[in-house]
């Protein structure tokens, strides 16, 4: 089953305009919600949650398209540091949560408190940006939720607690088969932990699917020439998305099967060739070329 399900979601104000977004998580699954700043990363959050009303569409959790407060109790959220009362510490917050989820597990809240290295007598107005999100982790993850929705959530993290908490969204995964919704702008920052994506771009959305089905058709290699002026005499033959040349070496990313751009490449004779796993940023070039918007403006 689906932990979520979104079809036709649409919302509009004077100067943005949201949709319509479809989008499928399965069971088990980290799906990266991906896009620049103003995007509708954060808006469709709010549409899922209920937080706002919607134009159109329709928004089915774990099968239901009632959100009700049971289904809500098993979704762990973190937005920006939003939420938590600024006058409470985290002992405070950890008696505060237990009262609002029914599957509150004090013991594991106490745990994440320790290894986010959250202080017991400092209150929450009073904590940087990594700290805040550290705390809103902390409780998102204590109540044994089916999905987590994360909204920027390593923003202010240094590059140890990022890796940490993508290590710990993965085993969550793993071991619970909950789902995970991790939106942001920063691409490269979801690239080892994501295994579906979904591409926003301006309140609407390129593309969604499985990580490794969007991938094919797009071939990403390196190699070099002996000489490089020959390059020219294949550039034709290739729908490049990303080409950058050092000296007798080049690097290219092209919209095409592996077999067709290597065929081209061996008429060149490389020194060397290989191939190089495609990463989110060129997906990402690749589906905006497709919608037919100028790269060289976005990115």
């Amino acid at each position: 089953m689906n932990a979520l399900e979104l079809h036709g979601l649409e919302k509009h104000y004077p100067d943005f305009a949201l949709g319509p977004i479809d989008l499928e998580l399965p069971g088990g699954t980290v799906c990266g919600l991906i896009g620049e700043n103003g995007a509708g990363k954060s808006t469709t959050i709010k549409l899922i949650l209920d937080m706002i009303d919607r134009e159109a569409g329709t928004v089915k959790l774990f099968g239901q398209e009632e959100i009700t407060p049971l289904a809500k109790a098993d979704i762990g959220v973190v937005m920006g540091g939003e939420g938590i009362p600024t006058c409470l510490t985290a002992p405070q917050v950890g008696k505060v949560m237990a009262g609002i989820y029914p599957n509150w597990d004090a013991a594991a809240y106490a745990d994440w408190c320790r290894r986010f290295d959250l202080p017991e007598n400092k209150k929450y107005g009073d904590y940087s940006t990594g700290m805040k999100m550290k705390q809103c982790l902390a409780v998102a993850l204590s109540h044994h939720p089916k999905l987590l929705l994360l909204d920027e959530a390593t923003s202010g993290l240094d590059p140890v607690v990022r890796e940490l908490v993508k290590k710990l969204l993965v085993d969550f995964v793993a071991e619970n088969g909950a789902s995970v919704m991790i939106a942001s702008h920063n691409l490269r920052e979801l690239e080892d932990v994501c295994d579906h994506v979904g591409l926003l771009h301006r309140g609407g959305a390129l593309c969604e699917d499985d990580l490794d089905r969007l991938k094919l058709g797009i071939t990403r290699v390196q190699f070099a020439l002996a000489d490089p002026a020959d390059f020219e005499t294949v550039r034709a033959g290739l729908n490049l998305l990303k080409c950058s040349q050092q000296g007798k070496l080049f690097e290219m990313t092209v919209r095409g099967t592996e077999t067709e751009t290597l065929a081209l490449v061996q008429r060149l004779h490389p020194l060397f060739c290989e191939t190089l796993p495609i990463t989110l940023e060129e997906l990402f070039i690749s589906e905006m070329g497709v919608a037919g918007y100028d790269i060289n403006k976005v990115i």
